[in-house]
């Protein structure tokens, strides 16, 4: 199949798939798209929300329409690397022999990371980046395609271990859930109080999803694009030359050259779902907020006026 006819057929798909998400979660259309281009981006997502919005649900149902293994890991301060990971014991021969841990499948949902010691975090830290584990001195290769899917809670932070800057920087998108709107929880609660169960069909194969990712990275970007996406993540640096006032005023630390390459995959695959064979800067604009949030550290005086991620981001563009 041509590069052509696949992206035409991923649009097709991707359709279905929503359609697929919509029998069991209602609303929050903006959060699945954005889960959505991080799968076929290749990225990991982090889900930052009260409890009770359905962030398992959604993770479980996505899992489920793309056909993927889907594992969740309840992160607790007791969690230790190896319940996660996995262990060597032995056997009955007196040989040592590899246990996985559920980190071994294609989607992880890691719920409430930040309850969990910066020791088990790093655990996570090889297999989002590498695909890969290592146990006394072996590596291990995790199954592909692989995702993690994290959440936290922003509001309760007693005993939490913030997610250290080095491991927020390997999410691709950090996602906020919000409330749903009168309308969406009256079908919330139309949907959920009665026996009927909406059964999701599994859509996709891993080989799919791995083809449907190797030919988007292929997507042609025009060169000012890449330099418009740059220059963007550049203004968010406090201390280079030129940089906006309000990012001066506002910003302690601005994003990585990782924010760059981010951005441009999500723009490729924002593209490609919406039929387009190039992405161009509104696709860019289109996935920026969740790409930069959670790589700009705002100072006391944007926290004291309440300036939010979002926008001091939109106001760069």
């Amino acid at each position: 199949m041509s590069d052509v006819k696949t992206i035409e057929n991923l649009v097709a798909k991707h359709r279905v798939l929503k359609q697929e998400i919509a029998k069991v979660i209602i609303g929050q259309e903006e959060v699945i798209d954005q889960i959505l281009i991080s799968i076929f981006s290749g990225g990991h997502s982090l889900l930052v929300g009260v409890p009770g919005l359905a962030k398992t649900l959604m993770v479980n149902t996505i899992s489920k329409a793309l056909g993927l293994d889907f594992k969740r890991i309840q992160f607790t301060p007791d969690l230790m690397p190896s319940d996660i990971v996995g262990s060597e014991i032995l056997d009955q021969n007196r040989n040592f022999k590899f246990l996985k841990g559920p980190i071994f499948s294609n989607i992880i949902l890691a719920d409430e990371i930040n309850r969990t010691p910066p020791k088990t975090q790093a655990a996570l830290l090889e297999a989002m980046q590498e695909k890969s584990v290592t146990v006394a001195g072996t590596q291990y290769q995790l199954s592909k395609p692989y995702f993690v899917l994290a959440t936290q809670n922003p509001i309760e932070q007693e005993g939490t271990y913030p997610l250290p800057e080095a491991q927020l920087d390997r999410f691709m998108f950090s996602i906020e859930l919000k409330y749903p709107s009168f309308e969406e929880e009256v079908n919330v609660v139309k949907a959920t109080t009665t026996d009927v169960q909406n059964e999701v069909n599994a859509l996709f194969t891993a080989d799919e999803i791995i083809n449907f990712q190797q030919v988007i990275r292929k997507i042609p970007v025009a060169d000012n694009v890449i330099e418009y996406a740059v220059r963007l993540v550049g203004k968010t640096r406090p201390n280079t030359e030129g940089t906006a006032d309000i990012v001066k005023n506002y910003l302690d630390w601005g994003a990585g050259p990782r924010a760059s390459q981010n951005l441009i995959l999500a723009a490729k695959t924002h593209a490609a779902i919406n039929g387009k064979f190039s992405p161009d800067i509104e696709d860019v604009q289109a996935v920026a907020v969740g790409i930069l949030r959670h790589r700009i550290i705002k100072n006391y005086k944007a926290e004291a006026e309440g300036i939010t991620e979002e926008k001091l981001i939109t106001e760069l563009f």
